[in-house]
């Protein structure tokens, strides 16, 4: 297939930076979330697909913006000065489709180095957000807001809504999905926004009549 066949032209190309994650969906309905490191380890740049071991130590890399390229591409430009990258939208939609295997393969790799990612060193046992609610939240939690101690497995929102709900299970039904939406420093989330030490978290209902308990 060709980089113009309908099925691998993307819909939506949106940039999430706080959670490093670059979102492509196509039109035959699949959708991505690929990490910013994947992509700059993946690069098509000819610098990096000449070079002789893979690129390491972009843990921490992001995506500062995204340039068009015509009709068939975009170009990347990474935070660490990376900005040759030319991803066409097969090169996009094969990176989603082979996400799973590219990646196992990279981290053997990796191993065989005897390189370990920083992402894999021990992290802090905790993480502190701060909790705001809003509407009916504030009636039923009987606060507006409060201080939270997380565990430093709680990643994302996507975890944190699954950790109210076992909090306190007579309260689940009030984080039903769809009830709610949530915002992280101000910002609406996606289910795989981020969630770091120190961010505030705020719980929107949308509906002002409060979910009832099954």
């Amino acid at each position: 297939m060709s980089d113009h066949s309908p099925e691998k032209i993307p819909v939506e190309i949106s940039l999430h930076q706080k959670s490093r994650l670059l979102v492509v969906a196509f039109q035959d309905g699949q959708r991505f979330e690929l990490p910013c490191e994947y992509l700059r380890v993946f690069s098509k740049a000819k610098e990096v697909r000449t070079m002789n071991t893979p690129v390491t130590g972009k843990e921490q890399v992001n995506i500062t913006s995204i340039e068009p390229q015509g009709q068939y591409a975009v170009r990347l430009i990474f935070d660490d000065g990376h900005d040759t990258g030319i991803y066409s939208w097969s090169t996009l939609y094969d990176l989603g489709q082979r996400y799973r295997e590219n990646w196992n393969g990279y981290l053997e790799k990796l191993t065989n180095m005897g390189f370990s990612r920083q992402s894999d060193v021990a992290a802090p046992e905790f993480k502190r957000i701060r909790m705001l609610y809003f509407t009916y939240l504030v009636k039923k939690l009987r606060r507006e807001s409060e201080e939270l101690q997380l565990p430093a497995t709680i990643s994302d929102v996507r975890n944190l809504v699954d950790w109210l709900r076992k909090r306190d299970p007579n309260l689940a039904h009030l984080y039903r999905d769809g009830s709610i939406r949530i915002t992280i420093n101000k910002q609406f989330s996606e289910p795989f926004t981020r969630i770091d030490d120190g961010d505030e978290v705020a719980l929107i209902p949308t509906s002002p009549i409060a979910p009832v308990a099954d």
